[in-house]
């Protein structure tokens, strides 16, 4: 267990924050920080958004009544100081691992955890949500959204704004975590004592004392409107959000937390009487540790490391299927001009930073707006040019109906480059692409691929890029076994598998797998053991029907295997053709379980979904009555 200062080890539950003396803050921040700095490094897990949000996590602890308050962290993974606070300080040396705590708000973990999150933007809907029913049960609680300005460059944030906004009978608070606008000049003593003043009970009872006198004299009331928003506009970027109907208050320092103490004081009495309140604070990611804060980025998701040295560059290893992409879309771009890159603001993630600085006039990150990448592309593509969109699986579950209407339906070439298919390790059921087969394979018009190794993943690029219509890749996160990517741009064959491994002796029962993605390789391992045939199938959409049917009639049973969910995947595919075709075969369909994922490492989560080696071959012996002495000769 990692060593803890005295006053933090009082701290068991917000109520022990809430009994301490406000001057004990500044140094409990401190001891927080350090904290978390040390229990990331042993770890692994999100260290920059943590650093930078310690003042914020005990402000809205030492200042709300929570659990019966609630706070919605957006995204969730700068959360870390929050589950501290709230009993869970031992449980951060099992961060992210299997059967450790998660990463992100986890409303079966924690009473604290009011909302599960982990993809962005959807804390002021929820928030919102819990602030209308607390009014439609006769409840007092306040609600906050803590949302970092990535998060509100996605529709769904303004959404929640729009509607918000004309609830004036609700408590909420929107807390816009600012750690990237060049907004510096407006933080300091002078705006610290406004947006104290302009948040207290005594300035709001003015203000409506004013408006109601004003309201005889409508165009001094308007003049007095407009000098209001002109005063609050040289601190701060008010107008826009009161334009939604919150009323505005900050920037402030987030890493002030007398001021942060005194701001959420008063906002909080305004949100019970007025409605809905926005403060805008100012933080600074990596905050108290040099390295981070100098690359935030570097150190956004760090794997365990030393604080003393940093970060260091690691040994030169297997190319990642994000690095194939990423070279593989420099490629490409070298050889087509009409090729345009596209992020949903997942650059580093997706693989397009050397894309970025050699093509930038090609390059579009749209920031945290998944549905708007999808028709953005589309557009593009409808004027000729070749627009490829580089997002995780989980990502493109929020584009879907762009996808559906804007792209597949009007036959457009959009490539998809989906990353982090399959299970994803310690980000867990909200990161893990397990369903993109499913939502894809029903799309008309959709070519549908899942690469086994390098090689075929930038092969299998190349094919989507020349296809004149919409293409998946799904591939992921890490390294896989098989040959190395090359060079190579050629396109293959649409719609056509390979006999990776054909039966050697004469076994009692004839036995195939039929593989899609990385998990071939498992069935390799398998095959050897029990004398099996192995098809790497390669596509999903189209299936090669000639190849399924012809293993179909000379085997005695079939194993589909692949990192997918069973309901509705590849296997489920290959037996509605089967189906069809009036081909009765015996069946045995591996994958995901009808269930989310949970966050670990790899070979933990393949063992509790029963998807390893010796236990596909436990069930593939028992399901086809293989004798346990059955050997390859």
């Amino acid at each position: 267990m990692l060593k803890v200062t005295n006053l933090l080890e009082t701290i068991g539950s917000p109520q022990d924050l809430r009994d301490c003396d406000p001057g004990q803050l500044p140094q409990l921040a401190h001891d927080l920080r350090e904290y978390i700095l040390k229990s990331v490094a042993k770890t692994g897990g999100h260290l920059s958004s943590n650093l930078g949000t310690v003042e914020l996590s005990l402000a809205l602890h030492y200042v709300l009544n929570t659990p019966e308050d609630r706070i919605i962290w957006d995204v969730g993974h700068q959360s870390y100081a929050h589950k501290i606070l709230t009993g869970r300080r031992e449980g951060m040396a099992s961060l992210r691992q299997f059967n450790g705590i998660s990463g992100f708000p986890r409303r079966s973990e924690s009473e604290f955890d009011a909302f599960g999150t982990a993809h962005s933007s959807t804390s002021i809907s929820a928030a919102l949500g819990m602030a209308v029913a607390a009014k439609t049960k006769g409840e007092d609680r306040t609600v906050v959204a803590v949302i970092g300005d990535g998060s509100m460059s996605a529709g769904m944030a303004f959404e929640a704004m729009n509607n918000a906004g004309v609830r004036k009978d609700v408590p909420l608070i929107v807390i816009l975590n600012d750690n990237e606008m060049s907004i510096s000049p407006a933080v300091g003593a002078l705006n610290r004592y406004f947006a104290k003043l302009i948040s207290s009970s005594a300035y709001a009872v003015t203000k409506r004392g004013l408006d109601r006198v004003l309201s005889y004299a409508p165009p001094l009331r308007e003049f007095a409107k407009r000098l209001e928003g002109h005063a609050k506009g040289m601190v701060g970027p008010a107008t826009i959000f009161e334009e939604f109907g919150f009323d505005y208050y900050g920037p402030i320092d987030g890493h002030d937390i007398h001021a942060l103490v005194a701001t959420l004081e008063n906002i909080n009495k305004l949100a019970k009487t007025e409605g809905p309140q926005f403060l805008h604070i100012v933080t600074k990611k990596g905050k108290g540790y040099d390295r981070a804060e100098a690359d935030p980025i570097a150190y956004h998701g760090p794997s365990p490391f030393n604080i003393e040295a940093g970060i260091q560059p690691s040994k030169p290893s297997k190319q990642t299927f994000t690095q194939v992409f990423g070279k593989w879309l420099c490629d490409m771009a070298a050889a087509d001009e009409r090729l345009i890159g596209i992020t949903p603001a997942m650059r580093e993630g997706s693989g397009l930073v050397e894309f970025e600085r050699r093509f930038p006039e090609r390059y579009h990150d749209v920031g945290i707006a998944e549905q708007h990448a999808v028709t953005f592309a589309a557009g593009i593509a409808c004027d000729g040019l070749k627009p490829v969109v580089a997002i995780y699986s989980t990502f493109l579950q929020r584009g879907y109906d762009q996808l559906v209407h804007d792209v597949a339906l009007q036959n457009l070439p959009v490539v998809f480059a989906i990353d982090r298919a399959g299970m994803v390790g310690a980000d867990g059921a909200t990161h893990a692409g397990a369903f993109d087969i499913a939502y894809l394979r029903c799309l008309p018009n959709m070519l549908v691929m899942t690469p086994a190794n390098a090689r075929e993943c930038r092969d299998m690029l190349t094919t989507g890029f020349t296809f004149d219509g919409p293409s998946a890749i799904r591939y992921p996160r890490g390294s896989g076994q098989g040959p190395d990517a090359g060079t190579s741009l050629e396109a293959m064959a649409i719609g056509k598998g390979q006999v990776e491994r054909s039966i050697q002796g004469n076994p009692a029962k004839r036995i195939a797998f039929i593989c899609f993605g990385p998990m071939l390789y498992t069935a390799m391992e398998v095959a050897e053991a029990i004398d099996a045939t192995v098809v790497n199938m390669r596509f999903v959409k189209p299936l090669d029907e000639e190849l399924l049917k012809s293993i179909a009639s000379s085997h005695d049973g079939i194993v589909f295997v692949e990192d997918s969910c069973v309901m509705g995947g590849a296997g489920s595919a290959c037996l509605e053709y089967l189906a069809e075709q009036d081909i009765q075969v015996s069946a045995l369909q591996i994958g995901l379980p009808d269930q989310f994922t949970e966050h670990g490492d790899i070979p933990s989560l393949m063992e509790l979904y029963g998807i390893s080696a010796k236990q596909i071959e436990a069930r593939v012996r028992t399901r086809f009555a293989i004798e346990a002495c059955t050997t390859a000769p």
